[in-house]
Order: structure tokens, then C-alpha cells, then sequence
């Protein structure tokens, strides 16, 4: 039987957070708004030494009274998250938040060492995977949060997920790689978001802990920049006209920060509002197949307290 929690005021004060993605972008502007409101934070990141020198932007960003730990690990490999999460397991005795926000795009086909292809596993697997792994510590830690960085990119994949092809072999094709291939597997990806999102927040009703995603809007990062000069090209066109990584981390800390949404789970943001995805981002019967099928790409038991 699950828990009743009464949802409480909610302050960022002391209160502890756990963000992937946050050495640059918008993920980084939001770490350091985060520990300005009071949270102390847990980065979980891939290179050691950048880490050291985000987590000291952090702490300086908030007078240097701000507790930043740094975990490694690859959001792209299973064995890495697996090993990172008992690492924040032993370490943590409360996570208050959980902010998935590591996201790619790889413009070629390439698999991890789980066997499956990249961009799949690091913007929805990845998430997966570390949030069923930290969830009975959030759950622990309630009144809870987990917020994933989603994009208006879902509306790409205007057919919705393809499980017939999950290792997106038929978007690599040449062909179908010249028509757009990646991005639509990248809308994909970030589609699996909204609706794990929505599952998430049906099967944790009444825990305490509660489920977020929003749209950061289209933000000048450093995103899809190891992909070939055209890559590089179009994201240099598309900064003309983007916003800033701190104002693309508005809604982010809004979403980990306020009181208004302490009732509410499930949803997708865009700009502090509560908007409707597309069309297949509300398919309920998609997202509880999507919920199986990612259990057995983590290869995760009904052991995991949900």
C-alpha cells in the first residue's frame, strides 16, 4: 500500500538536489540558481576536472555556503549509472529533487555497450534508469521531486515512438538519414520523456513525490556541437535567434523551486505553464508500453518499489 504524504510548503532551503547535465547550458544556469535559493547539490557529470570548476562556480555563485558533490558517470551506459547511483545512495541520506537534464544528439549510428543506440539511451534510458534507482530514497525524502528536460522537439515524431525499431536502424539508413533521420530520433527521444513523465506521475500518486517536464525553448548551448561542421553551422544560425542558457533554465527552477505545482504531477511546462504536448505525448496506452519496455532495456526486476 502506498503512503499518504501531505504535501507541505515547499523551500529550497537545505534541501538537497541532484542534476545531470549541469556543466554547461541550461543545466549549469540552473545549478546555480538552485544553490543561490538555498539547496546544496549533487552534479552527477562526465569529466572530473570540469566538474571540480563547476562545483566551484556553484559554490561561488552562492557566497561559497553551498555544499556541491560531484559524481561521475556516463548517462550513455548502464553500468556507469548503476554505479553512480549506489555511489549517491551511500552518500546522500535525502534527495529532495532529481533534475534529469543530460540530453545528445548523435547525427551518426552508434550503440553502447548496453546494445543500444545512443541518443535513446542517454535522453530517455539514462533518466529512466536513475530515477528507478533513486526512487525509494526520494520517495524516503518526501514531499519529492523529479523534473526532466523535454523539448518542443517531441512534435518531431508526429508518428510517435516506432517499437518495431527501437534501434533506430531504419533512421540511419542513408536515405532516411539524409531526410532528417537523427533529429526525428532525437524528437523520439524527447517524446519518451513527456510520456514517462505522465506514467511516472500516475504510478507514484499518493507517495509524495511528484513528476515534471517542460520545454526549455530553443537556448544557445553548446548542444549538438560534436556532429560535423553542418551540425556546428546550424546551431550557430539557430543562436541568432535563441535565448539565453538562464533564461532556458527559467521554468527548470521554477519547476524545483515553487509552491504552486505541489499539487499537480505528470505535466509538461512551457514557460511556468502547464501546456498540452502533442498528440502521441498523451497516449496513455504508448506510455505504459514505453514504462515495459524500458524496464527491459534496464533489464530492471519488479524489486524496484513502485
Amino acid at each position: 500500500m502506498k503512503k499518504m504524504i501531505t504535501a507541505s510548503k515547499w523551500d529550497l532551503s537545505g534541501k538537497y538536489v541532484i542534476i545531470t547535465g549541469a556543466t554547461s547550458g541550461i543545466g549549469l544556469a540552473a545549478a546555480k540558481e538552485i544553490a543561490a535559493l538555498g539547496a546544496n547539490m549533487g552534479i552527477v557529470v562526465r569529466n572530473e576536472g570540469k566538474a571540480k570548476e563547476i562545483a566551484k562556480q556553484i559554490k561561488e555563485s552562492s557566497g561559497g555556503s553551498r555544499k556541491v558533490d560531484v559524481f561521475l558517470a556516463d548517462m550513455g551506459s548502464q553500468q556507469s549509472i548503476r554505479r553512480v547511483a549506489a555511489e549517491i545512495l551511500d552518500k546522500c541520506p535525502r534527495v529532495d529533487v532529481l533534475i534529469n537534464n543530460a540530453g545528445a544528439l548523435f547525427q551518426n549510428h552508434q550503440l553502447n555497450d548496453d546494445g543500444l543506440e545512443m541518443t535513446w539511451a542517454v535522453n530517455h534510458i539514462g533518466p529512466f534508469l536513475l530515477t528507478m534507482l533513486l526512487l525509494n530514497r526520494l520517495k524516503e525524502s518526501a514531499p519529492a521531486r523529479i523534473i526532466t528536460t523535454a523539448s518542443h522537439g517531441h512534435k518531431m515524431a508526429k508518428k510517435g515512438i516506432d517499437f518495431n525499431d527501437l534501434g533506430a536502424e531504419q533512421l540511419y539508413k542513408p536515405l532516411k538519414k539524409l531526410m532528417g533521420g537523427p533529429t526525428l530520433r532525437y524528437g523520439q527521444s524527447k517524446l519518451a520523456n513527456i510520456l514517462f513523465t505522465a506514467e511516472l506521475g500516475k504510478r507514484l500518486e499518493g507517495t509524495g513525490v511528484t513528476s515534471y517536464c517542460f520545454d526549455p525553448g530553443l537556448v544557445a548551448t553548446n548542444f549538438n556541437q560534436n556532429n560535423g561542421r553542418l551540425a556546428r553551422a546550424t546551431m550557430a544560425v539557430m543562436k541568432l535567434f535563441s535565448r539565453s542558457p538562464e533564461q532556458g533554465a527559467e521554468t527548470l527552477v521554477w519547476l524545483a523551486e515553487t509552491d504552486e505545482i505541489s499539487d499537480q504531477t505528470g505535466q509538461y511546462y512551457i514557460d511556468k505553464k502547464a501546456e498540452l504536448p502533442s498528440e502521441p505525448a498523451r497516449d496513455r496506452q504508448t506510455a505504459n508500453l514505453l514504462w515495459k519496455v524500458s524496464k527491459q532495456q534496464t533489464l530492471l526486476t519488479d524489486t524496484v518499489d513502485l
